[in-house]
């Protein structure tokens, strides 16, 4: 497993970030900023870590640093600005309005600085019914019909984590949606301006290609009957003897006569392209698998093109050969976690610090930023 330390900056050095401290998508979407070289500089509140573990833990953190400011102290609104000025990016994950009571809100950010990009993650989003409301992942990919494609189609739909709504429809939209506005900030006659990144848009958003097959009749609005959710015998996990799983996506027809040949399924297995025959082949591929173990049906596959491959657990992914070799998740500060991503030939990524510590690094950056009183106020606050 390869480690990091400072090495290059990135793509997006001499960015700055101003992030205030929230939990889930706001800072995972910050973090992939800081990876890819952005100088974010995260504005903890005192009293603590929000998510409620220790700091040196939150991965979400890395390639960060931390000032303590108390918004809702006198004077705090005025140091976050004083910030704002000096950046081209803030990030925020409160309920709509929250920022503007606090005095930091997108209109007197974008008036200190008119070519920031004020990016805004929620939820619900800043308007409609639900906006003001409390909500997690699950809700909001509920409403949007993308938890109803998730699981068989006798049992509850599964919750896939938080990785579809939080990081997929939140996170990720948000990282696009800012670098979108700050190259348009950045053009002659560019201005700053506001990215709504609300989960529920990116989660449905991600379910695109699946409402075009749903239109074409090509999918069921039913869960687990469907290619691609777990109703086709060929695309799916299946059990070993030994309670592990194999994962198989055997979809085009050369990959799918190598995955039953070297299954041994022969001549027996049935029509694949007959849906109504789909539950025979199933319990005929389950019981197949059902008769080695993962590491024996691993050894089978390995090197072939019946894409085929064992399930793996968050502690054993980055021992795989695969994994290992192209270095996908590295090793800082004794910490194992995923590397950045994507990869760039020219300005390659790094894991450069590790989780900030809250409050850690307030002197450096009211030194770089040319922000005295930032230093001032931190003083008294962590004091």
């Amino acid at each position: 497993m390869a480690t990091t330390g400072q090495g290059s900056q990135g793509p997006l050095a001499g960015v700055r970030v101003v992030e205030l401290a929230g939990i889930g998508p706001g800072p995972f979407a910050a973090m992939l900023l800081a990876d890819l070289g952005a100088d974010v500089v995260r504005v903890d509140r005192p009293g603590g870590s929000v998510i409620g573990i220790d700091p040196a833990f939150d991965l979400t953190n890395r390639n960060k640093r931390s000032v303590l400011v108390d918004l809702k102290a006198e004077g705090g609104a005025g140091q976050v600005l004083d910030l704002v000025e000096r950046a081209d990016v803030l990030i925020e994950g409160y309920r709509p309005g929250v920022a503007e009571r606090l005095g930091v809100g997108p209109d007197v950010c974008l008036e200190r600085n008119p070519r920031l990009v004020y990016g805004r993650m929620t939820g619900w989003g800043q308007d409609g019914p639900l906006a003001g409301h409390a909500g997690h992942d699950i809700g909001y990919i509920a409403l949007t019909g993308t938890l109803s494609m998730i699981g068989r189609s006798d049992e509850p739909p599964t919750v896939p984590a938080n990785l579809v709504g939080d990081y997929a429809g939140g996170s990720l939209y948000l990282v696009v949606g800012v670098l979108a506005a700050l190259q348009h900030a950045r053009t002659p006659g560019g201005t700053g301006q506001v990215v709504d990144a609300a989960i529920v848009d990116g989660a449905a958003h991600l379910a695109t290609m699946i409402h075009g097959m749903l239109a074409a009749g090509s999918w069921q609005d039913l869960r687990g009957a469907n290619l691609l959710d777990g109703g086709c015998p060929f695309y799916g996990a299946y059990a070993t003897s030994d309670g592990e799983y194999m994962a198989v996506g055997a979809l085009e027809p050369r990959f799918y006569e190598e995955f039953t040949a070297l299954l041994g399924l022969g001549d027996e297995a049935p029509d694949r392209g007959d849906p109504g025959r789909w539950e025979e082949l199933r319990a005929l591929v389950a019981d197949r698998f059902s008769t080695r173990t993962r590491a024996e049906w691993t050894e089978v596959f390995e090197g072939t093109d019946a894409c085929v491959a064992p399930v793996l657990s968050l502690r054993e992914a980055p021992g795989h050969p695969h994994i290992a070799a192209r270095s996908t998740y590295v090793e800082h500060g004794g910490l194992t976690q995923p590397a950045p991503a994507p990869r760039f030939s020219a300005t390659p990524a790094s894991v450069r610090t590790g989780p900030a510590v809250p409050g850690a690094d307030t002197e450096a950056v009211a030194d770089e930023w040319g922000l005295p009183g930032l230093l001032t106020t931190g003083k008294e606050t962590t004091g």
